[in-house]
């Protein structure tokens, strides 16, 4: 309507007063029309615009329009809005008129034909054939028409028997949530979706029936006729989530439908009729969003609602609609529940102290299971009854505190007989547990309560809108835009206790909500489900403001919840899958911090554990227990990469504010290192120490910075046996904070790297950036203390060649070469590891090393080693040793004859290769052989020829290499490489042509290839052509 409003009061749009007329009979109905001109538009070349309009009204309300813009919505118009406010805003300029009937009485016969002509030639396209069957009826003697007494008066109004209620277009309804349906999970559906949900609760505020006898029906059928159901049954898989969500509201809104203090007996019969209809569709979404049929944890609990005689194994399976139904069978005609929400009543008489219905104040209170009795309140919400929703609300909250005193009776009784029954940080698998929980819950209890309660405490004044919330289970980023609501203290009508206030009570609900011990839930839905709900009141907790009266009160609940044993998330000995408490603590700790320290951190040291992941007794010690033990739990804990994110931002929150207490610093950092299991989240909290530890306008803060070395030392430990994609940059940055806790850290890691490092972590990430020129510069060492990290990177070098000479040596020589002793040793194990570790390429890579640094006998020495282990067939013309090959050659050719002597001979066993012989045999005839010999002086040396030793063994095993690959590359030649084969045999010439008779040995094989492959006549005649033979 807001809309309309805008387009009444603009410029552009007119009234017309001559036509905008209202007819009224029988003071019940009217009929209002007129025409609505919009102006002309010149901006967007709009022409001028006039729509007629026509209004129906009944009972005060509006029961049809009709309008000749012909938008098609399921909200009215702007024109009919902007009529209806013209009628509303200037009454006397709209004519009034008897009913058309009346008028018509008064005309004579001759006026009343005169009338019907007219009217049938004004509109003859349209009413000709209505007025003719009309008239042949009315001829006809025996007809209906003439049986009936009078005629219809659409102006007359309808009478006092009729039903009447808002106009709503059903047809729109339903195309436009069918519509929304087909767009799937995209966020405008949704949104759209929600606001239809609102808009139900709205009319609900204003007691309009069409927000369920029509526009929530027309919804749940659309819903029903999805084909998506179908697709997401018959393939077994679950809905989106945003589907899931809106599913869940329509079942929440149809709860508060049928506990309407004020419906009918026979509307809810008609729904519980329609809800029974809808659940026995087989499309129907289960209860359970994650689809089991089975028994749950969940469903151990008896409730009110669940209230069957039969077994749940032996039930169908609950539907979305089930709670509703039996909803439907609750009622509002109990004598103390009328008390609760009509009076504002506390006794003080002994006859009614601590009996089931009083507390020992003598305030009443309301037993009944928690969601129903949330799900009353919600409902009288809805239905516009704020004030007795209010009192419900405060007696169940009172209910819940009286139950809590009791529980902890029970503790406390229980605890000193047998003290060692409870764990301090653990938990117990067997202990009782809550299998309901209260936050996550499909109706949001706590949710409920919490803003029944706050939104009476919102100051008038303030922008805030003061409606009930619109919806529980969905929610949009249009809330962070909103402005946050200023809250005060408002005093409980008819409470003796100045002190408490519907605030007061609002955080003590909340606080009890989130402080339950519940077990998690089974299901990806229902987790995420549950988070998200804590999530939301958390956020709205942190909107208020803590004053001394609510930090009080906050203190007072925060120690009954450390006290309150295995009933309480936060007590001692609490289940083992309970759902955890980091968010929850992470908001208590930093509300009171800056007013009780000591219960700020026993509230965030308690919450830190996790006891899903501390329960060791079925566990053994192997590297996979943790997670095949978690993989076989019931119910599996999907999120639980969240939730260990939550308890790594709690630690981080508490390593923060203990940074200037060293007790406090240390007790927080031992809690971290037991109870946080994950690795990568472990190495977040280390990180997040280094931040605050390590700020850039202040100096360090040595024990954070010790704190965050402590929980990188860790994590090193956690990771050294497993595959975790963060390794090098785990080993990196603990290298780097090392750095910055100085030298003692630094040799600390070295000295005792194989329980921290692999040995090629140890050499090339660790040692090697320690001893980096960048490091010591930054370190701003004296000589005895690079001397000494030099001696530690120098051991650790070694016993890590040691152990992975394959890895490692390259990088043990690097660190050893200024110090002779350790470089020999280093030297020697790669010598010894030649033979039986270390493949080729990577004694060719320590070779060339060796060679770089001026050793080049002992380049040669693992040259030759490398040689030995070294074979390339006739076919690896391009394989990636070829240059180590070459490389050798030509260290050996410059070392000296005997030193290729000793080469050729692995050469020629080793490689088979014809065009690698041949190269290597051309390449050691450019120059004479021992340039560089070891005493440098300048030596007349001649030039190796091809027929005699050593090149002569090299041309011989070159020049039957080429045979033996001629015949290879023979037995499968196709005609396209033909060509290249060619090629081949001129390289295999010139080879052959280095020695005496290589011209008769090359004939001699070309005269076999004829012989042996005369079929191949076209490469017969090609080589024949190129080679003349």
């Amino acid at each position: 309507m807001g809309v309309g409003v805008v387009l009444y009061v603009d410029d552009s749009w007119q009234v017309i007063d001559s036509v905008a007329k209202k007819w009224g009979g029988s003071g019940r109905g009217f009929h209002l029309s007129g025409t609505v001109r919009e102006a002309a538009n010149p901006l967007y070349s709009e022409p001028e615009k006039s729509n007629k309009v026509s209004i129906s009204f009944d009972s005060c309300k509006i029961t049809s329009v009709t309008c000749g813009c012909g938008n098609k919505d399921i909200f009215w118009c702007q024109h009919v809005v902007a009529l209806s406010l013209y009628r509303i805003r200037k009454a006397s300029s709209v004519q009034l008129r008897v009913p058309i009937s009346e008028t018509l009485l008064q005309m004579s016969r001759e006026q009343l034909q005169k009338f019907a002509q007219y009217l049938i030639s004004e509109h003859h396209t349209e009413v000709l054939p209505t007025a003719q069957k009309i008239a042949d009826e009315i001829l006809q003697a025996s007809s209906e028409i003439n049986l009936l007494p009078g005629a219809p008066d659409p102006t007359a109004g309808a009478s006092v028997e009729d039903d009447n209620s808002w106009h709503l277009d059903e047809e729109q309804v339903q195309e436009q949530v069918r519509a929304y349906l087909s767009q799937g999970g995209y966020l405008n559906a949704s949104t759209q979706l929600s606001s239809m949900f609102s808009k139900v609760r709205e009319m609900l505020r204003a007691r309009d029936s069409n927000a369920c006898a029509r526009m929530l029906t027309l919804i749940t059928e659309q819903f029903l006729a999805d084909p998506r159901l179908l697709v997401w049954k018959t393939q077994g898989t679950p809905m989106t989530d945003k589907c899931r969500q809106l599913w869940d509201e329509l079942g929440a809104l149809w709860v508060c439908v049928v506990l309407n203090p004020n419906c009918l007996p026979l509307d809810k019969q008609q729904w519980h009729q329609l809800l029974l209809e809808w659940a026995s569709n087989p499309v129907c979404p289960l209860e359970d969003a994650d689809g089991r049929h089975g028994l749950t944890l969940q469903n151990l609990a008896g409730t009110a609602i669940h209230n069957g005689i039969q077994s749940r194994s032996q039930q169908p399976p609950r539907t979305i609609f089930h709670r509703a139904l039996e909803a439907s069978k609750l009622t509002w005609r109990n004598e103390h529940l009328n008390l609760v929400i009509r009076e504002d009543c506390g006794y003080t008489s002994d006859d009614n102290a601590d009996s089931d219905h009083f507390n020992s104040s003598g305030y009443p209170l309301w037993s009944e299971h928690l969601p129903t009795a949330c799900a009353r309140v919600d409902a009288l919400r809805s239905h516009g009854y704020v004030k007795e929703a209010l009192r419900l609300a405060v007696a169940i909250v009172r209910t819940l505190k009286n139950k809590q005193k009791q529980e902890m009776k029970k503790y406390k009784t229980s605890h000193e007989a047998s003290p060692s029954t409870s764990r301090k940080y653990g938990g117990n698998r067997n202990c009782p547990a809550n299998a309901e929980g209260w936050v996550g819950h499909p109706l949001d209890p706590i949710g409920v309560l919490f803003d029944t309660l706050s939104e009476a405490s919102i100051l008038p004044d303030t922008t805030h809108s003061n409606k009930p919330s619109t919806s529980r289970h969905t929610s949009t980023d249009n809330n962070a835009n909103c402005i946050k609501p200023l809250y005060h203290h408002v005093r409980i009508s008819g409470n003796r206790d100045r002190a408490e206030s519907y605030l007061t009570m609002a955080l003590k609900v909340a606080l009890l909500g989130l402080g339950q011990q519940r077990l998690m839930p089974p299901g990806l839905y229902a987790q995420e489900k549950a988070c998200k709900q804590e999530e939301k009141l958390i956020s709205k907790l942190q909107a208020i403001e803590l004053d001394a009266r609510l930090i009080a009160v906050l203190r007072r609940e925060v120690d009954l919840l450390l006290e309150g044993g295995p009933c309480c998330g936060l007590g001692i000995g609490i289940h083992t899958e309970s759902y955890p408490m980091h968010t929850f603590a992470k908001y208590l700790f930093n509300s009171l911090l800056g007013h009780d320290q000591d219960l700020a951190y026993r509230v965030g040291l308690r919450a830190m554990r996790l006891p899903v992941l501390e329960d060791t007794e079925e566990m053994d010690d192997s590297g996979n227990s943790l997670g095949s033990a978690m993989l076989s739990r019931f119910p599996r804990w999907f999120i639980l990469g969240f939730v260990e994110g939550q308890q790594c931002e709690l630690a981080c929150t508490l390593l923060a504010a203990a940074k200037g207490d060293i007790h406090r610093l240390r007790t927080v950092l031992e809690v971290a290192q037991r109870h946080t299991h994950s690795s990568s989240q472990l190495f977040k909290l280390a990180q997040d120490a280094f931040v605050i530890a390590t700020p850039v306008d202040a100096p360090k803060h040595m024990p954070a910075l010790n704190a965050a070395f402590e929980l990188g030392l860790q994590v090193m430990r956690m990771t050294l046996m497993t595959m975790n994609w963060r390794r090098r940059e785990m080993v990196r940055w603990l290298v780097t904070c090392a750095t910055e806790v100085g030298v003692q850290a630094l040799v600390s890691i070295m000295q005792n790297w194989f329980s921290l490092f692999q040995p090629i972590e140890a050499t090339g990430m660790v040692a090697t950036t320690i001893m980096s020129p960048a490091t010591m510069i930054q370190l701003n060492l004296n000589y005895h203390q690079q001397e000494e990290l030099a001696s530690c990177a120098r051991n650790l070098a070694l016993q890590c060649a040691n152990k992975d000479p394959q890895n490692c040596a390259l990088c043990a020589l690097t660190l050893c070469e200024k110090d002779p002793i350790t470089f020999e040793n280093a030297y020697q194990i790669v010598t010894d590891a030649a033979s039986h570790i270390m493949n080729s390429s990577q004694l060719f890579t320590i070779a060339r090393y060796m060679e770089h640094r001026a050793y080049p006998h002992r380049a040669y020495k693992l040259a030759l080693l490398a040689m030995k282990n070294l074979h390339l067939a006739y076919n690896q013309d391009t394989h990636p040793a070829i240059n180590d090959i070459h490389w050798a050659c030509a260290l050996s050719h410059s070392l000296g004859k005997n030193e290729l002597a000793n080469v050729i001979p692995l050469l020629v066993k080793n490689v088979q290769c014809a065009t690698v012989l041949s190269d290597i045999l051309r390449r050691c005839t450019l120059t004479a052989p021992g340039l560089a010999s070891v005493d440098g002086k300048r030596r007349a040396m001649k030039h190796l020829a091809y027929d005699k030793q050593p090149l002569r063994q090299l041309m011989e095993a070159a020049i039957c290499a080429y045979i033996n690959t001629t015949h290879s590359k023979l037995t499968h030649i196709s005609p396209r490489h033909y060509g290249d084969f060619i090629d081949f045999l001129s390289k295999a010439q010139e080879t052959f042509l280095l020695a005496h008779d290589g011209h008769y040995e090359f004939a001699k094989l070309i005269e076999n290839m004829k012989l042996v492959y005369k079929g191949k006549k076209k490469l017969m005649s090609s080589i024949k052509e190129r080679f003349g033979l």
